[in-house]
Order: C-alpha cells, then structure tokens, then sequence
C-alpha cells in the first residue's frame, strides 16, 4: 500500500512527539535489529528508528537494508532520524484518512 502525501503528512503530525524506537549501532543493519524491528513494528504501527551512518548515502542504504523485504512505509526523513508505518492488519491502531 503506497500513502499519499496528505496520509503521510497526517502521520508525520502523529509522530512529531514520538522518540526513537530502534536505534542502529556501529554494526549497522543486523538480523537481530531487523526483527527487533518488525515486533516494533507490529505493537506500533507508526514509529521512528534512529540511523548511524555518517553521511546521506550512508543513511539511505541502511534505511533501503531495513525496509526491503517488507512492507514497511518510510513516511520522514530527517537527519539520522526515520519515521516508518506499517498497517497492523489483525488490529489496527492508527485510522488513516482518505
């Protein structure tokens, strides 16, 4: 499911206060922070993870690392900070708007 620019600027008002949920290291993408991730997830349904690379690239390909393979929504971008959504199909939390 692609969001549209008013469902993502909905969600990045929600986010606004919310803190870093997951936080990258020195070793970057790992499966364990990829399913550390996706139970984040799950429970929250929107949330923001904390990236560790030094520079744009960097932080692009980590974020590419952990959202492949899955259908994890990148909502914002700033600095070495991501908000990411998910849908929780068997309990929603979060009502989108149309």
């Amino acid at each position: 499911m692609s969001l549209t620019s008013f469902q993502k600027r909905y969600l990045r008002g929600l986010a606004h206060a919310l803190s870093p949920v997951v936080m990258l290291g020195q070793k970057g993408v790992t499966a364990s922070v990829r399913s550390e991730l996706q139970q984040a997830i799950e429970h929250h349904e929107l949330l923001k993870v904390r990236l560790s690379g030094g520079d744009r690239e960097a932080r692009a390909s980590q974020l590419a690392e952990l959202t492949a393979d899955s259908d994890i929504e990148v909502v914002q971008i700033v600095g070495h900070t991501a908000t990411l959504w998910q849908r929780n199909e068997k309990a929603p939390r979060l009502p989108l708007p149309k």
